[in-house]
């Protein structure tokens, strides 16, 4: 039997199965050396192994994948054959300075009838798509990329098989660790990184908070009366635009966003940061169509526009084309100035 504990590392050698005077390793020499290990704790399996029986080497990979704890592999010498799908279940796979891993397709004989020799294809063919698959778990390639590389019969040096996916560091290069994150999210992220996040089941962050509120734009120097209402402040003094209600950010939003202050920014801001103005108010101003570059009224002025607008000063809003009420005030305006 070559399938030890020392120091608490798991080391695998020789032939993988039964054959005949080969040293080596079963599942059950796997199994009764597991039972020396509690079943959640990390775990360093060395292996140093030409390969050997497909199934057997199934049945190890699968006996390691299914313990509780970190199962990390080091591969001193060589993972061939068999043995490098034992190497794949390593959450971690170093490749010892001079190691060497092979992938290859599973081969067999027949003897017997034509019918015979098809049932043998169709065991390897089952027994390929399922190595297959297990490379590509690790390395983050697809399964038919994996058997074309099986196919090849292809032979790594430990940087080969590192840049290859199948293995994650040698012992002269240390691999960076690597943040926890679901790469699957990323349209060209590394196949590597997308078969660890899968391994892993890194997820996505949730969280149940609802997205902070936006910072308002626009801190300009403003008064009491801006702010919806109340006696007039210092104009001099700047508002705490922490303290501005919600009502009063939703009022300059609604004027500044309307469709009629287009062409007209600088006006609906005055109406919007200047006055107490009514939504409804701002926006008849703004449909009365001043000029863009008409001279913004004075305080006086734009208090008669909002009780014109308004249809408080006996007469009625401003309809639209109807500039006369704007252009008297604006004219009044600039007299004074």
């Amino acid at each position: 039997m070559a399938a030890i504990i020392e120091d608490g590392k798991l080391r695998l050698s020789g032939y993988v199965g039964d054959y005949y005077y080969d040293d080596g390793f079963t599942s059950s020499d796997v199994v009764l050396a597991l039972a020396q290990i509690d079943d959640d704790a990390d775990l360093d399996c060395h292996i140093n192994s030409p390969g050997g029986v497909a199934s057997e080497g199934a049945a190890i990979h699968a006996l390691l994948a299914a313990r509780s704890g970190v199962t990390n592999i080091v591969v001193e010498g060589i993972a061939a054959s068999a043995a490098s799908l034992i190497a794949m279940v390593g959450a971690t796979v170093t490749m010892s300075a001079g190691a060497v891993m092979m992938i290859h397709d599973p081969s067999g004989w027949t003897f017997g009838t034509s019918a015979d020799h098809t049932k043998t294809i169709e065991g390897l063919e089952a027994l390929a798509t399922a190595y297959a698959r297990v490379y590509a778990a690790k390395s983050g390639k697809t399964a038919d990329e994996c058997r074309a590389i099986m196919k090849e019969e292809k032979w790594f040096t430990p940087q080969q098989a590192v840049d290859a996916g199948f293995a994650d560091e040698t012992t002269e290069t240390k691999a960076e660790p690597v943040a926890a994150f679901d790469y699957r999210q990323f349209a060209n992220a590394p196949q590597r990184l997308v078969a660890l996040a899968k391994k892993k089941n890194w997820l996505p962050p949730t969280s149940s908070a609802a997205p902070a509120a936006p910072s308002p734009t626009k801190e300009n120097t403003m008064t009491d009366k801006n702010l919806g209402g109340g006696k007039p402040a210092d104009t001099t003094d700047a508002v705490d635009v922490s303290k501005i209600t919600a009502d009063a950010k939703n009022r300059i939003k609604a004027i500044m966003t309307a469709p009629e202050a287009k062409g007209r920014e600088g006006q609906a801001e005055h109406l919007a940061y200047e006055t107490d103005m009514s939504v409804e108010s701002a926006v008849a101003v703004l449909k009365a169509g001043a000029p863009a570059t008409a001279a913004i009224p004075d305080a006086d002025a734009n208090e008669q526009l909002r009780l014109n607008a308004a249809g408080l000063n006996g007469g009625k809003p401003a309809a639209k084309g109807d500039r006369s009420i704007l252009a008297s005030s604006v004219e009044r305006a600039n007299k004074r100035r």
